[in-house]
């Protein structure tokens, strides 16, 4: 199993990967892209890599194995008889040299040693999203999704060794152009319309919203800095994201897809594609997409952490026991409560030494957050499964 919360996982990654074949298309290579949920914020697959090895993980840890993917695709389509993903890793690296000195700040900072470990540091900073923690849940879908961006420079990079000056502010602008055109097309705004824009001001790093003109139309969309179809097919697929709210297009959402498509040169067969997939992806898997559960931002927040706090301590399983099975006071009261109510003070008690065992797991400081003793019953769910059998046994006696 690969876990991109610890180091080596890059390694790792090429040591699990199923197949060194390029895509024999533009069209392919998107498209696989795309079915990964890499387009939308939402990872739902890698076909690269075996299924059993992605089970368990966080969103976040399936991003980044998605990023890397997308990225040695578009190496492998763009140097087909290139196999050693060392080569890859060099020019990722030198890649990201690169944005530091125009515009990027974070490479600097990074004191890792070897290429792969440069990347893994890379990829920790870039999959990121807003300061505060439950704003973050949220905006991670946008955030994550405008890292194709990177993908799209990387391509141009494979090609002229280089970057065009302020590509990727010019890039981000045609975005928020098209998005805030897509969003003015809806005959019935919501309030997802507006953390839509909120979302996309926030997760974009070279241009603002601001510098977006009010009146804008169609017929004033540039596109004559696109150079390639990916950015025509990328453009399309985040305008249909936009606008999708409860899965029927009105007719105005679909004249104004269909008007995109033709300003971009794009097919009518392709545009119907984009539509389709979107409207399916998000139909199929809207119950797992943070933005789209914004009506209970709370409820869907905590119960995102919770299933991140089940990883950390299936993960921590075998500390945890040890950890455990040296606090006999804490494991007494335990397995009191299972019988009885506790005292106050014995309540204060198995608060203050879970906490005590939380702090010994770095992983799991989650618990000494504001409000994180909420997490607590979870934790005490799974001691039962975490001790020993034979001092399981002993407790049923």
């Amino acid at each position: 199993m690969i876990n991109p919360s610890t180091t080596g996982w890059i390694e790792k990654y090429f040591s699990e990967r199923i197949t060194f074949n390029p895509c024999e298309s533009k069209e392919v290579l998107y498209q696989k892209i795309r079915a990964s949920g890499f387009i939308f914020g939402h990872i739902i697959e890698i076909n690269s890599i075996a299924s059993q090895n992605l089970i368990g993980l966080k969103n976040d840890e399936l991003y980044k194995i998605a990023f890397i993917d997308s990225l040695f695709e578009m190496y492998l389509y763009k140097h087909p008889t290139e196999k050693d993903y060392k080569l890859f890793f060099e020019k990722v690296v030198s890649f990201y040299h690169l944005l530091e000195k125009k515009q990027e700040t974070f490479f600097s900072k990074l004191i890792s040693s070897t290429n792969a470990s440069k990347l893994e540091a890379i990829f920790n900073i870039r999959i990121q999203t807003n300061k505060d923690i439950i704003s973050k849940n949220f905006s991670h879908v946008i955030t994550n999704a405008l890292l194709f961006i990177d993908v799209l420079a990387f391509e141009i990079y494979l090609e002229a060794n280089t970057i065009p000056d302020k590509y990727l502010k010019k890039i981000e602008e045609i975005i928020l152009y098209t998005i805030s055109l897509s969003l003015k097309t809806k005959p019935k705004k919501t309030s997802n319309d507006t953390l839509m824009i909120r979302l996309f001001e926030s997760s974009v790093r070279y241009a603002k919203f601001s510098d977006i003109e009010d009146n804008n139309q169609l017929k004033n969309l540039k596109i004559d800095y696109l150079n390639n179809d990916f950015e025509r097919y990328y453009l399309l697929d985040l305008a249909n994201l936009s606008i999708w709210d409860d899965g029927l297009l009105e007719n105005e959402e679909i004249y104004f897809i269909e008007k995109l498509g033709e300003k971009l040169l794009l097919s009518q067969q392709w545009v119907q594609q984009s539509i389709e997939f979107t409207s399916n992806f998000i139909t199929t898997n809207k119950s797992k997409i943070s933005y789209f559960n914004y009506s209970n931002p709370v409820k869907h927040f905590y119960d995102q952490t919770t299933n991140g706090v089940i990883v950390l301590i299936k993960r921590n399983k075998v500390r945890l026991t040890k950890e455990l099975t040296e606090s006999k006071e804490l494991v007494s009261l335990l397995a009191k409560s299972t019988k009885t109510d506790l005292t106050k003070e014995e309540k204060k008690k198995v608060k203050k030494q879970l906490l005590d065992v939380c702090k010994s797991i770095p992983s799991l400081t989650i618990f000494l957050l504001p409000g994180g003793g909420l997490l607590l019953p979870i934790l005490v769910k799974f001691i039962p499964q975490l001790l020993p059998s034979a001092f399981n046994e002993n407790l049923e006696d």
